[in-house]
């Protein structure tokens, strides 16, 4: 499914890296850039396969659960697998230390299982906890690390609840090949030696586990050293051979705890209660129309299910297939399209267990239409306000910072299931506490730091065992029939939600296959400034947009999508060449 449309934007430039991680297995693609570079990354190609799929954001991660699928294992034995590598070889993106949303789709059933995965403010936590003493809010960089901002790490017990309904092989053997790589080291990868020169995340030079670890005799690790575990390899082999209960009551929790009371910087609220009281949370998938097919997410504390099936559904009477990839007025439609999303998701959507998500309401086809018509297709809006959709209660808009360092996979097994997980540990290397080799997670800073605006409260404000809004947007898309069409997620913070949505339109509209959608150049639009990916063609955009009233800026758009697409001769799968992912199928 070659399209003549990619040519007018997709421009393949410099290849700044090539990661020699791990030896090539079948269909291998390894082209690396660099994160913050703005001179552009090589096009990926698509990667086909006829029995089973997997995309990883980092070799080491793909290769593990391509390995359980070789060994007859089902989607969610693989997500374990390619998980728990993630959390020793990406560590400063997602792991043990922090949460996940999954998506799993029963292919015999034909039913769609989600797991809410996200962390839970500590029972001691109220609504003041990010008030310094003149009761206003922290600033975030002075919130996000150390033990304050530690929520409850739920990682473990989401793909333990998944193995147990859905894993078909022996839950130890999902963990031999993270083991083996933390007992004998893997390969720094040129993503992560650029990362820790950034310095976006202070902690990492201020506490001292996580520096020893990252900066050995006060200089960083980097590509191409050869970086050992032997603390994480000890927790997972607890872990396989003694199940959570270790982690959520046992002495890796009371690790946890104590570093998180005991934080040098900001002490937190964590006790052995909140860990052993963790429930991982099945909820029904939030689910909308889109031209002729059926669009799926997560529900609420995810913000990315309805904010992305919101953008669709008020695209729905344009005709977006009459447009080239990322043509300026198609790139116009989408934009205001985002503004009236971003504008109900800061107001409207938090943890619907704690308050009233009019979620029915912020999808119905009516209110859909009503917002769909605010869009005029000559001259940008400027700052949308949000709708009043059924079920609204009065609230004020949040303004919660979240952080783009975040992963996501996806995976087809031999029978049809599929998994699209997106996991977090927010910020860049989270809270910066690491405990026996893991880095916690900052995700309640996730929250809205200020409680109330203008004597309203805020939805998505800090409340003992709530879960934090996310925009982690894991997605599923289906065809007429209920057979499964797409998988697709990304990381990038709240600009995942016009990621994913962007991908969805390449794939639906376009006609593009999953690869060719994700080597797109970027537009975001988060009702503020309409970004452009810098070093892309996506630039060339810029005078038309601004023609129709559009504030533009140039920045780089670190995405990782990472997608499969089912089609009757096979699967089709896509890695963002913006990051260091790997498709591998057979």
């Amino acid at each position: 499914m070659i399209s003549k449309k990619l040519i007018a934007l997709s421009a393949a430039s410099l290849l700044l890296f090539t990661s020699a991680a791990i030896a090539n297995p079948p269909n291998q693609h390894r082209e690396v850039r660099e994160p913050e570079a703005a001179t552009g990354y090589v096009d990926k190609k698509a990667v086909k396969g006829n029995k089973f799929m997997v995309v990883a954001a980092n070799p080491y991660a793909s290769k593990a659960g391509f390995s359980i699928l070789q060994q007859g294992g089902s989607a969610v034995d693989a997500a374990i697998a390619v998980e728990l590598v993630l959390a020793l070889v990406e560590p400063q993106s997602s792991g043990i230390g922090g949460g996940t949303f999954m998506l799993y789709w029963d292919n015999k059933k034909q039913k769609m299982t989600t797991f809410d995965g996200r962390e839970t403010a500590p029972a001691a936590a109220t609504s003041e906890l990010f008030l310094d003493k003149q009761r206003k809010p922290l600033k975030w960089i002075d919130a996000v690390v150390g033990g304050r901002a530690v929520g409850v790490p739920s990682m473990m017990a989401t793909l333990k609840k998944a193995h147990d309904k859905y894993g078909k092989l022996a839950w130890p053997v999902l963990f031999e090949q993270a083991i083996t790589l933390a007992e004998h080291g893997f390969v720094v990868s040129p993503r992560l030696e650029k990362l820790l020169g950034m310095n976006f995340n202070p902690g990492i030079h201020t506490l001292p586990e996580i520096n020893q670890y990252f900066f050995p005799n006060g200089k960083s690790v980097k590509a191409g050293d050869l970086l050992v575990n032997k603390k994480l390899a000890k927790v997972f082999r607890s872990i396989a051979k003694d199940g959570i209960e270790v982690f959520y009551k046992g002495w890796i929790a009371e690790k946890i705890v104590e570093k998180v009371q005991n934080s040098a910087i900001s002490p937190g609220l964590l006790t052995m209660k909140d860990m052993a009281a963790y429930q991982v949370k099945e909820r029904e998938p939030v689910c909308g129309s889109y031209r002729e097919y059926n669009v799926c997410g997560m529900a609420p504390p995810s913000s990315g299910g309805i904010a992305v099936i919101q953008m669709l559904a008020q695209l729905q009477r344009f005709d977006l297939a009459q447009y080239q990839p990322n043509d300026a007025q198609a790139m116009h439609l989408y934009t205001q399209s985002a503004r009236l999303a971003f504008a109900d998701r800061n107001r409207y959507i938090a943890d619907a267990d704690f308050v009233s998500v009019p979620t029915k309401g912020l999808i119905s086809p009516e209110y859909m239409a009503k917002r769909a018509a605010l869009i005029n297709p000559k001259k940008d809006m400027g700052r949308a306000v949000s709708g009043v959709p059924e079920g609204a209660l009065a609230l004020a808009d949040d303004s919660a910072i979240e952080r783009p360092s975040t992963s996501h996979f996806s995976i087809v097994d031999e029978q049809g299931n599929a998994v699209s997980m997106t996991s977090s540990i927010e910020n860049g290397f989270g809270s910066a506490l690491m405990v026996e080799g893991f880095i916690l997670n900052n995700q309640l800073t996730d929250f809205s730091l200020a409680p109330k605006q203008n004597g309203h409260w805020v939805a998505n404000r800090v409340q003992a065992n709530k879960r934090p809004r996310s925009s982690m947007a894991p997605m599923m898309v289906f065809n007429k029939d209920n057979s499964l069409k797409l998988l697709v997620g990304s990381p990038g913070g709240s600009r995942i939600i016009n990621y994913v949505a962007q991908n969805i339109i390449g794939v639906l509209d376009w006609q593009l296959d999953p690869q060719q959608a994700a080597n797109l150049p970027h537009v975001t639009n988060r009702n503020h400034i309409t970004t452009l990916e810098r070093g892309t063609p996506a630039e060339l955009l810029k005078p038309a947009l601004e023609a129709k009233g559009h504030k533009v800026q140039l920045r780089d758009l670190n995405s990782g999508v990472h997608a499969i697409e089912v089609t009757k001769n096979g699967l089709i799968g896509g890695a963002d060449p913006r990051r260091e992912g790997l498709v591998l199928a057979q």
